[in-house]
């Protein structure tokens, strides 16, 4: 199976990026983690990005926050799927980054994630291994079903309290 390559433009992204390892251990899905800045380190991130398929990447997660030009830096230099999380920040919240990561020119597309969302910028990338993998495909309809029944469950719980 193909990696996923998770960069993040700075380590104060790491708690948002954990939902997405998380998320792609859960699935058993390879992984590796960097922290390349499109601004400081852009030598790096370009690197990293044109060599991922060669190195047996399948799908890029690029997080960054503010001005957040990291997942089109990336997608610049690979044509491999870049999924953008962009990144709360203090000043504006995080809709700088989501401006920033979802107005890519034509040519170079960035999927864009909600602001934080890392678990489904992760599912993308399991999405899009599974067209090709009934196993991991199997996995991911059986999480559907699974977080139906814990919403039923909670359903079932207030339903109980109020409705009786």
């Amino acid at each position: 199976m193909k990696k996923v390559g998770i960069v993040m433009g700075s380590d104060s992204d790491l708690p948002i990026v954990e939902k997405a390892i998380a998320t792609l251990k859960s699935l058993e899905i390879p992984y590796e983690v960097h922290v390349y800045s499109a601004h400081r380190t852009p030598d790096e991130a370009g690197a990293f990005a044109a060599s991922a398929r060669a190195n047996g990447f399948g799908a890029i997660i690029a997080a960054a926050g503010m001005a957040a030009h990291l997942a089109g830096a990336i997608a610049a230099r690979t044509t491999l799927p870049v999924i953008g999380i962009p990144c709360k920040s203090t000043n504006l919240d995080g809709v700088d980054a989501l401006l920033s990561t979802v107005q890519m020119p034509s040519g170079i597309p960035v999927a864009t994630v909600a602001i934080n969302g890392a678990v489904n910028a992760a599912l993308i990338c399991a999405q899009i291994f599974a067209v090709e993998d009934s196993v991991l495909a199997k996995k991911l309809d059986d999480k559907r079903v699974a977080d139906a029944q814990k919403v039923l469950a909670k359903d079932a719980e207030i339903s109980a309290k109020f409705n009786a």
